[in-house]
């Protein structure tokens, strides 16, 4: 693969971390069952040699990752995530106009035993948290940032969709299959014998920021990935057509 067609883009490096902004539809890491599926550590292993997931992000979710470089600055990253020093910020666009400016959701968390990859609500589960405010409202969506304190699988999924306000696009837990201009735009007309493409067709939900402390040189570290074209259009649209004037 050339480099200017990589799936990433690299927003941060120096002698013991890489920070990229990965697009959506790559993995993160290796698929246990079909390994020869491109994914960010193979990529990064190429041009680095050496390298260490930190954290991972759902293939369908664009945005900020770290890697380190080598096996100390990994496990110091590793005990950073365990004592929850690592704010990472999500931006989401979820179904319904989400009532409440600010919320802390607390509900726990554990693996779906009926559905293979997935994870839902449960008294048994994981404790887990996340942190959420409104950035802006639509006619029928809302903007939200969610900050990730815990790190379950899905969370962010699992607790939008159990408070009834799953992402827009998540067809795995109640969003959408995709986002089209026709969802939003009256009197929207096709072309004959055209069928519509949809403005994002992935989940509607990007790895905005992360704030740490270099865990090397203790630097803090703060982090930002532009939005990807998919995204940035969808939230184009929404502020012309469905825009709530308060």
């Amino acid at each position: 693969m050339s480099k200017n067609n990589l799936p990433y883009d690299i927003i941060y490096e120096d002698e013991f971390i890489v920070a990229v902004n990965k697009l959506a539809g790559v993995l993160s890491v290796p698929d246990r069952y079909n390994p020869n599926l491109i994914n960010l550590k193979q990529l990064l292993k190429e041009e680095y040699g050496e390298i260490f997931v930190v954290h991972r992000l759902d293939k369908g979710t664009s945005g900020i990752m770290i890697y380190a470089k080598d096996a100390k600055t990994h496990k110091l990253f590793n005990e950073m995530f365990e004592n929850q020093t690592i704010e990472k910020i999500y931006h989401v666009l979820v179904r319904g106009i989400f009532p409440k400016n600010e919320i802390d959701i607390d509900i726990p968390i554990m693996p779906s035993q009926g559905k293979k990859g997935m994870s839902i609500p449960s008294a048994r589960g994981k404790y887990s948290l996340t942190k959420v405010k409104v950035l802006d409202r639509f006619d029928r969506a809302t903007l939200l940032e969610c900050n990730l304190v815990t790190g379950r699988s899905h969370q962010i999924r699992v607790h939008l969709s159990t408070l009834g306000f799953p992402l827009y696009v998540d067809n795995d837990y109640g969003g959408f299959e995709s986002f089209k201009i026709s969802d939003f735009k009256k009197r929207f007309n096709l072309k004959k014998n055209t069928e519509e493409r949809p403005i994002l067709d992935r989940l509607s939900m990007h790895a905005y920021s992360i704030k740490f402390e270099h865990p090397i040189t203790k630097e803090t570290i703060y982090l930002t990935a532009d939005y990807h074209r998919d995204f940035a259009a969808m939230l184009q649209l929404l502020q012309k057509y469905n825009k709530i004037y308060q």
